[in-house]
């Protein structure tokens, strides 16, 4: 007797708690994870709460972490660099005490 297929029986679709958007987040709306906020955003750390900032482009100065894990404690997060570059030390023409900045650059 399994030709009658009830509602029933199909899996039931919990919905959304209300707090959460239904739309990916914008630049500056609050999240969880970076899945959370819209294509070239990332979900990152400002003061004790995260938020949708945007990935980094060449040029911009990156975070470059010596130690796995240390990301999470900065209260002001970067993006990673945006897909193709990577956190490089800046290339500087000067003394070798020059600049310790890091910036996103091609590969």
């Amino acid at each position: 007797e399994l030709d009658e297929v009830g509602a029933d029986v199909l899996p039931r679709q919990t919905p959304a708690p209300a707090w959460l958007p239904t739309a990916k987040g914008e630049e500056g709306d609050f999240c969880l994870r970076s899945s959370d906020c819209a294509a070239g955003l990332c979900c990152a750390r400002h003061f004790w709460s995260k938020i949708c900032k945007p990935v980094l482009r060449e040029g911009q100065v990156c975070t470059r972490h010596r130690r796995k894990g240390t990301h999470g404690l900065e209260i002001f997060q970067r993006c990673q660099c945006a897909e193709g570059l990577a956190c490089r030390l800046q290339r500087e023409h000067g003394p070798s005490d020059a600049s310790r900045l890091h910036t996103c650059q091609r590969h």
